[in-house]
């Protein structure tokens, strides 16, 4: 189930328009493309989790240490990645109910 949110976070479409603000330092990434990196991390420690303990069950030289080390990083990163989520919408969710 992690891969399958984290696949479809990495392949949702992100609107390109979106450029860092006119006050920001030159050199500063867009919100969007930090965005797109963090979750392209948290996809690819997923990958390499799941190809060490592929390599565990195929018995291809992947040391058990390997891929519990390699599957606990992934674990980590996708829960911080859904804590920031939640985060992030709890914060919109106080905004829209901000009244002016």
């Amino acid at each position: 189930m992690q891969a399958s949110l984290v696949s479809h976070l990495s392949t949702s479409p992100v609107d390109s328009s979106v450029v860092a603000p006119s006050n920001a330092p030159a050199g500063t990434p867009a919100f969007s493309s930090l965005i797109k990196n963090a979750v392209a991390s948290v996809q690819n420690l997923e990958d390499q989790a799941s190809s060490a303990v592929e390599g565990l069950m195929r018995g291809s030289g992947v040391d058990i240490h390997q891929a519990m080390i390699a599957t606990q990083k992934a674990d980590l990163a996708f829960e911080m990645a859904l804590s920031v989520r939640n985060k992030a919408v709890s914060a919109y969710q106080q905004v829209m109910q901000m009244q002016f």
